[in-house]
């Protein structure tokens, strides 16, 4: 099996090499085509405006100039343009991609992106938690991985699916299980807009996330992830709404 891996935190993130370490116990076909820098939050953004620039790291080790949708892209088209990859697999992102996230997520849009390019799809992502990103668990991703990626491929995934994969903020041992989870919804209110002043008391703004609580959906990836277990959930490209579509046919049909 040749698997194609990228990201959207860059070539340098240390969830690129958690990933690599699951790609290899599945497959000595492994290569890595990601981001020169960290593309956190840009969705499923093309660079249609700006070159794709290429750097060769090592050996079946790519870095592009670029968002994680380009990578794959070059990936696919370019660098495996003879020999396709049979798997992609997207992360390990650095934090959850649960919820809403799924909709900014640069690594679940270059896990699409795969999809889009007819090659089976998976995005990983690992939780953390109070301790910070300098304290988050990648043994959890690196032990869990690749069982969980040979389980998803034994059952199959279907075209126009991509399956995304979140690892609780645990040890490995702590994991009790894996659910196969809905996508779920948290309170927006908890997005804040933290407004500054620099050095020459101009106004600059960062978005930030407020701390506040809220009660996670029964069986939603949100819940799975806060009982400890890894969250599987399968997404599908086509955005569109059935009963909504049933209803607008039915009133513009009027």
């Amino acid at each position: 099996m040749r698997i194609l891996v990228t990201n959207d935190d860059g070539i340098h993130a240390p969830g690129l090499e958690t990933l690599e370490g699951i790609a290899r116990a599945i497959s000595d076909d492994v290569w890595v085509v990601a981001p020169e820098t960290d593309q956190s939050g840009v969705s499923h953004s093309l660079s249609l405006n700006d070159p794709l620039r290429l750097r060769q790291v090592a050996e079946k080790r790519f870095a592009v100039k670029g968002t994680p949708s380009d990578c794959v892209i070059m990936g696919v088209r370019h660098i495996l343009k003879d020999h396709g990859p049979d798997l992609v697999l997207s992360g390990v992102n650095r934090g959850q991609n649960v919820a809403e996230d799924v909709t900014y997520s640069g690594t679940i849009a270059a896990a699409m992106e795969g999809t889009i390019l007819n090659v089976r799809s998976i995005a990983l992502s690992q939780a953390y938690g109070a301790g910070g990103r300098g304290a988050i668990k990648w043994n959890c991703a690196a032990e869990h991985g690749p069982g969980v990626v040979r389980k998803i491929l034994d059952i199959g995934i279907e075209p126009g699916i991509v399956i995304n994969v979140n690892f609780p903020d645990c040890e490995p041992g702590e994991v009790l299980g894996t659910a196969v989870a809905a996508q779920g919804f948290r309170n927006q209110a908890l997005l804040a807009i933290d407004a500054r002043h620099d050095g020459r008391g101009n106004p600059y703004f960062w978005l930030a996330f407020a701390k506040a609580t809220f009660q996670p959906g029964n069986g939603t990836d949100l819940k799975a992830i806060a009982e400890k277990r890894i969250s599987v959930t399968p997404l599908r490209l086509d955005l569109t709404d059935e009963p909504s579509l049933t209803r607008f046919a039915q009133g513009f049909a009027e």
